[in-house]
């Protein structure tokens, strides 16, 4: 029920995301009648895939996320994350307001032992490969152990995804041992000294898009600028080509197809293709959609949390952690 378009972006997303995953089943957590006109519109065979979970509490953007977990446990939210808890399903993903997700998550699923804080991680739209930053929103403020923890979720996620142990790099303002903050610098003596991490040292923010780290980590308040500010920058560089192709006169001569040009570019930097942000650090997976994503971005947020649940991450992430602890 959650982000700025309801049931219109996440049950139209639900049905690409049968249609896509043949083994997949959906349990939409909401207030049926709103569902109903998109559910009558779908074939059988995804109907028989999709359960609905009816509530009409919903916590809205601008609930405050203590009060929410007080007096909302009829809310869609709570109850699809209490859904986890209770292993009635493998992962939630929501659209809706973050700081209630967090609270809520926090409260029925507990973090990992030997993680301090949960944090919320994403793909940076725009980067010449894929990469993760994190946190984004989570946790403004973090000590040097905290981005330590937050280091080795990331090479988990990363490695879980893409097969091959990642590069973990610490964002700051220089490149230099002395620079940045003592909370930095402390989290890279604390990765320096941890041989499972593959710790290469300080990812300068120009150096983010380049592809020089598969994870790159920073405290909330920082990674939330970065990640919206990136967002919003691939959106006006995709605006402006199009622009550009427009009014060339060269391009429209050579028989180029400006909707091949911007599909293309469209692959690489268009920010609803990078939706999903995990919630790492629950013993469970909980995704983050953004609030304004479409039902293109909503679907890409189910097929990111497919994933996480196909790998099984909470449990590779308490794993290393485990084994992390023991070596120390």
């Amino acid at each position: 029920m959650g982000g700025d378009g309801g049931v219109s972006v996440t049950v139209p997303a639900a049905a690409k995301a049968l249609e896509s995953i043949p083994d997949l089943t959906l349990n939409l957590v909401g207030n049926a009648a709103l569902m109903q006109p998109y559910m009558d519109m779908l074939r059988p065979e995804l109907r028989e895939r999709l359960l609905i979970t009816h509530t009409d509490v919903v916590i809205a953007d601008d609930d405050e996320p203590g009060k929410a977990l007080r007096n909302a446990k009829a809310s869609s939210m709570y109850i699809a994350a209490n859904m986890v808890k209770d292993g009635d399903v493998q992962a939630m993903v929501s659209a809706g307001n973050t700081g209630a997700l967090l609270m809520i998550s926090r409260h029925l699923l507990k973090t990992i032992e030997g993680i301090q804080k949960p944090a919320i991680t994403a793909t940076i739209p725009g980067a010449s490969r894929q990469n993760y930053l994190l946190d984004v929103g989570a946790n403004p403020e973090c000590d040097g152990q905290q981005l330590f923890e937050f280091a080795v979720m990331g090479s988990v996620l990363a490695e879980s995804l893409q097969g091959q142990p990642p590069r973990v790099g610490l964002l700051n303002i220089g490149a230099e041992t002395h620079k940045g903050t003592e909370e930095v610098r402390q989290a890279a003596e604390l990765l320096t000294a941890c041989s499972a991490i593959n710790y290469i040292g300080f990812i300068e923010a120009n150096a983010l898009f380049g592809g020089d780290a598969d994870v790159v980590v920073c405290d909330g308040f920082v990674g939330n600028m970065i990640i919206k500010s990136s967002a919003g920058v691939a959106t006006v560089i995709k605006d402006l080509l199009a622009d550009q192709i427009e009014k060339s006169w060269l391009i429209r001569l050579s028989g180029w197809s400006s909707n091949s040009l911007l599909s293309r570019l469209s692959k690489q930097i268009e920010p609803h293709r990078f939706n999903g942000a995990s919630l790492l650090g629950l013993q469970g997976i909980i995704v983050k959609s953004h609030g304004n994503a479409s039902s293109e971005g909503f679907f890409h947020a189910i097929e990111h949390t497919v994933a996480e649940v196909e790998k099984d991450v909470p449990r590779l992430i308490g794993k290393k952690v485990a084994a992390i602890m023991a070596a120390s």
